[in-house]
């Protein structure tokens, strides 16, 4: 045989291979989420009716589309192809609005816009924050007292019952401690991880304490340079008296109760340094997480969680220095996210 010919023989064969393994990974990629509308796009989830209004007005070509009940606008805003919707208030909405956006739109990135209580003692009212990581604290083992939990035999180990305890409180008198003039007491209420499954850890699922942030757009997120306001738009005459700026990192929180009590706070800034409290966020967080869509939140404070510590509460709400805030800084990020993705 002619080395010509033997030389055709592997071209075709090499040619062969490559259309096999294009068929395959064809075959293995993901099918778009696009129930209703196939472009790809961000979404962008908010928990008031206020946070979205801003957006809203910002964005041009919209088209509305109603499912189950809620709104979903898709339009241009700041040269990124977006999905906007109000979620409402709580885990249980924020869960449902997530994923009904991940199922029917193609979403590439996810982003929360809101406002949420503060729980770090050193930030203000006004203050934009932007956590690196969100745990749900009150995903709980609830104790009859402050020793760690043993329903499996093994003092930590819940695993019997499709539990983990988180590493937060795996110790004896780690619960939440309520205090007393005779001391603290005890409520046994014990931090667990949360189970989530996706097609990555399929099938075994795995436990998760905290949900990370996409880093790309945490880092996009470090460039934007929003001039926050002490005065909100709807009233020029009430103003926080210190500065608000952007805090980037640490740990924000989301559970079902409305957070009010400041001895709570405390125990939530000093066993797991958290730096806000909302009722949204880490469930979006889970939903991106579980569905393998990159995420980031934006949370302006409008107070001190349990409402001791922040002087300005009522000018914060009065004057809608939330929503501007937190809407600046969210338009900052996605003209900064353009940049970089032109196309997206």
């Amino acid at each position: 045989m002619s080395a010509s010919r033997i030389k055709r023989i592997f071209i075709i064969a090499l040619l062969c291979l490559v259309v096999t393994i294009a068929q395959v990974s064809a075959k293995e990629a993901k099918p778009k989420r696009c129930l209703t509308e196939c472009k790809s796009r961000l979404g962008i989830v908010s928990a008031f009716g206020e946070e979205a209004t801003i957006l809203l007005a910002e964005t041009s070509n919209k088209r509305e589309y109603k499912i189950n009940g809620n709104l979903f606008t898709t339009g241009k805003l700041r040269g990124n192809r977006v999905v906007i919707v109000l979620c409402g208030v709580s885990i249980e909405n924020a869960t449902m609005i997530t994923q009904l956006m991940a199922d029917n739109f193609n979403i590439h990135h996810l982003l929360l816009s809101g406002i949420a209580g503060g729980i770090d003692p050193e930030n203000n009212i006004g203050d934009v924050v932007i956590p690196s990581k969100w745990a749900f604290p009150l995903e709980v083992y609830w104790n009859g007292d402050s020793n760690v939990p043993a329903p499996c035999g093994t003092p930590g180990d819940l695993l019997c019952l499709g539990l983990k305890l988180s590493k937060f409180t795996s110790t004896p008198n780690s619960d939440y401690q309520v205090p007393t003039p005779g001391g603290s007491v005890g409520t046994g209420l014990f931090m667990r991880d949360t189970f989530v499954r996706s097609d990555s850890n399929f099938p075994d699922g795995e436990y998760k304490f905290d949900y990370k942030v996409d880093p790309e757009m945490l880092a996009v997120a470090k460039s934007v340079n929003a001039q926050l306001d002490r005065c909100g738009a709807r009233n020029l005459s009430l103003c926080v008296s210190k500065q608000p700026v952007v805090r980037i990192g640490g740990r924000g929180v989301a559970g079902p109760a409305f957070l009010a009590n400041p001895n709570y706070r405390d125990y939530l800034f000093k066993t797991i340094k958290a730096v806000s409290v909302d009722m949204e966020t880490t469930a979006l967080a889970h939903v991106a997480y579980a569905n393998e869509i990159p995420f980031i939140a934006f949370r302006s404070l409008s107070d001190l969680a349990g409402g001791d510590g922040f002087a300005d509460v009522g000018a914060f709400f009065g004057s809608g220095l939330a929503e501007g805030n937190e809407s600046k800084v969210t338009l900052g990020f996605l003209e900064a996210w353009a940049k970089q993705h032109p196309d997206s």
